[in-house]
Parts: structure tokens; C-alpha cells; sequence
């Protein structure tokens, strides 16, 4: 991507600005983890107890989250006009790493990403929008620094009326 297509930081690119994100948790001797984010409690469970979602089904909740974000940073800066975005994330995981079994790691081999966003504004300032969020997604950055293949794809869909 040519520097021209991509948006000036919303920050002096200068100055540090560093961000602390802080998480508590409990977990009382079962696969139930409470924690705390800020005034949320979040928890997560394995799917026998199902009190929340697992561990790994938090990541792409995670990684999705970002994705909204970004997009919306991303389509301020733009003045893209758009009324929602659908997205939806799912991976396939060994489970035999998480169980121990030497050789096999115990995260994701890959995720696939579908994006769906809701817009009268053409293709071409789509597009633009698609790469600059590509450039700025701190948790996909996370999953392409664990060697998480990604499949993604951006579509485009008319706005509900």
C-alpha cells in the first residue's frame, strides 16, 4: 500500500502514547474464570460448565471487537458513510496442544474473518477503508505475530432501511 492511500494518524506521531490495559481475574479451582475490565466482568468457562464462552472463543470475540473499532476510527477519518457492520470469525484449533501432546501447538492454525459492511459509498472507498484498517488492527497484528494464518474478506451490502 503507497503512503498516499493511507489515512495521518489521529495522534502527534511524535509523542509516546502508551496505553495500560489492565485485567483481574479469579478462577476458584475449576475451568470458570471471572475478571474484571474496567467496571466489566467478563467470564469465560469450557464448554462442560458453559458459563461463559472459553478461553479461545474470547480471541476472536477479541479480535472482532477490534475490528469494529478500527473501522469506525478508520470510517471517521474518511467521513465514510456506513449503518453497520456484520462480522463473524472462526478457527480451527488442535485440541490435543491444550491436552499436552508434545509438537502440537495449542492455539489457532488459522482464523477466517468475514466482514460485511453496510454502505452506499463505493467500491473504491471501500477498498480504501479495508486498507487502512488493515494497516492499524492491533489484534490481528497479535495473531499474524503468532504465525495465525488469516483469511479475510470484505464485502459490501446495502444499508437496511
Amino acid at each position: 500500500m503507497s503512503d498516499v492511500d493511507l489515512l495521518p494518524p489521529s495522534v502527534y506521531p511524535k509523542r509516546r502514547a502508551i496505553g495500560v490495559r489492565r485485567v483481574g481475574a479469579r478462577n476458584e479451582a475449576a475451568t470458570r474464570t471471572v475478571m474484571m475490565a474496567r467496571d466489566h466482568v467478563l467470564i469465560s468457562d469450557e464448554k462442560e460448565s458453559n458459563t461463559g464462552p472459553t478461553p479461545l472463543e474470547m480471541c476472536p470475540s477479541s479480535l472482532l471487537g477490534g475490528e469494529g473499532v478500527i473501522i469506525n476510527r478508520c470510517a471517521e477519518a474518511m467521513k465514510f458513510s456506513y449503518s453497520a457492520v456484520e462480522m463473524d470469525a472462526g478457527g480451527e484449533v488442535n485440541q490435543r496442544g491444550s491436552r499436552g501432546v508434545p509438537g502440537v501447538r495449542p492455539y489457532f492454525n488459522g482464523v477466517r474473518i468475514r466482514i460485511k459492511v453496510q454502505t452506499d459509498e463505493p467500491p473504491e472507498r471501500l477498498e480504501k477503508l479495508r486498507r487502512n484498517v488493515e494497516y492499524r488492527r492491533p489484534v490481528v497484528s497479535l495473531f499474524r505475530a503468532a504465525d495465525v494464518a488469516l483469511d479475510v474478506s470484505w464485502e459490501r451490502a446495502k444499508p437496511w432501511s
